[in-house]
């Protein structure tokens, strides 16, 4: 006969309450009881009922997920380590890729993920009428990107001080000339872009540095992006003595430009990226790091303990996680070869 949860129960001493929170990853139970009940389940042969587990909840046991880009490297790497806690807690996730207005606007107005799952992670940024159409889903709502909104648990980092700190180190270098690889054309609504190029204007200002327009270049959070945008920022009359990227795929593609066109970094262009991306160091390249695995993990199980304590006092509507500087060989002080 097959065993049941009151057989592992019965076998390890505790409450059938008990082994399935074990068994499930959730809170409340040691990690001694829990690998206690873990080894009389597989010496039982006991495996849960995802269905018998539903009925008894409410619950489809499923998170939705949903994202501009899956391909992107920083959506890919914040899906993967959500995915891991989900199914380390007994979860599937359903996955939407909105990488097109018409996508995007489709799954708004027909809300696929109603009644099939019990939270939504969104990794895009909704407008007022997105959000409101999530909050209507009545289920735990959390997100990685962007600033505060209603009914969501933010979970990011200070783009803004981040990209001060970047900025700022290419001033106390001696730059002047310091230009700058965007992401305008990013996902919609998405405001990383405008928060990083709004604390780049600022640093300039606090250094009495003038801006100068042609200094920016978009470079559409790519690789491929940030050589095209390297080498526009090349052909202009003064180039930039360093370069500050929104990403780090932008700026190891303004590396390959600068290598194209037989410039030496950092003797002739300084380079810093954002991210600290798994090949960052691989190339040498000054950036700010964030712990972007991390800020999926820890959204993920913000979602699952909403799910598991109901009742309990909600999350802080914005969890800032650490970002830090990380210096390697793309900057160094500009040359001396007259006004930078």
């Amino acid at each position: 006969m097959t065993a049941s949860i009151t057989d592992v129960a019965r076998a390890a001493g505790v409450s059938a309450s008990t082994v399935s929170r074990a068994l499930r990853g959730r809170p409340g139970v040691s990690e001694e009881v829990r690998a206690q009940i873990t080894a009389v389940a597989a010496q039982l042969g006991y495996t849960a009922s995802r269905s018998a587990a539903s009925l008894a909840s409410g619950r489809t046991f499923t998170i939705g997920v949903v994202v501009p880009y899956v391909g992107r490297w920083f959506f890919g790497t914040v899906l993967d380590s959500a995915e891991q806690v989900f199914s380390a807690a007994g979860y599937d996730v359903l996955l939407y890729n909105l990488g097109s207005p018409e996508t995007r606007k489709r799954f708004f107005t027909r809300l696929p993920v109603r009644k099939r799952v019990d939270a939504v992670l969104s990794l895009l940024i909704p407008d007022e009428e997105e959000s409101a159409a999530l909050r209507s889903l009545g289920v735990p709502l959390a997100t990685t990107v962007g600033g505060t909104r209603p009914g969501f648990t933010v979970v990011g980092i200070d783009d803004r001080a981040g990209t001060e700190s970047a900025v700022r180190h290419l001033v106390n270098l001696g730059h002047r000339r310091i230009g700058m690889i965007s992401g305008s054309s990013g996902p919609l609504h998405w405001t990383t872009p405008i928060d990083r190029r709004n604390a780049y204007l600022n640093v300039l200002t606090d250094a009495g540095i003038e801006h100068d327009a042609a200094l920016e270049a978009d470079g559409d959070y790519t690789v491929e992006g940030g050589e095209r945008a390297m080498t526009e920022l090349l052909a202009v009359s003064r180039p930039p003595t360093a370069v500050f990227a929104q990403s780090d795929e932008m700026a190891m593609g303004a590396l390959r430009a600068l290598r194209r066109h037989r410039l030496k970094v950092p003797d002739d262009v300084s380079v810093v990226g954002f991210d600290d991306h798994e090949l960052a160091d691989v190339v040498g390249l000054t950036t700010v790091a964030q712990p972007v695995a991390a800020q999926g993990a820890e959204a993920a199980r913000l979602l699952l303990r909403q799910l598991d304590e109901p009742d309990a006092e909600p999350p802080a509507e914005q969890v800032r996680m650490p970002i830090r500087l990380v210096l390697r060989e793309t900057t160094a002080p500009p040359r001396p070869r007259g006004p930078q």
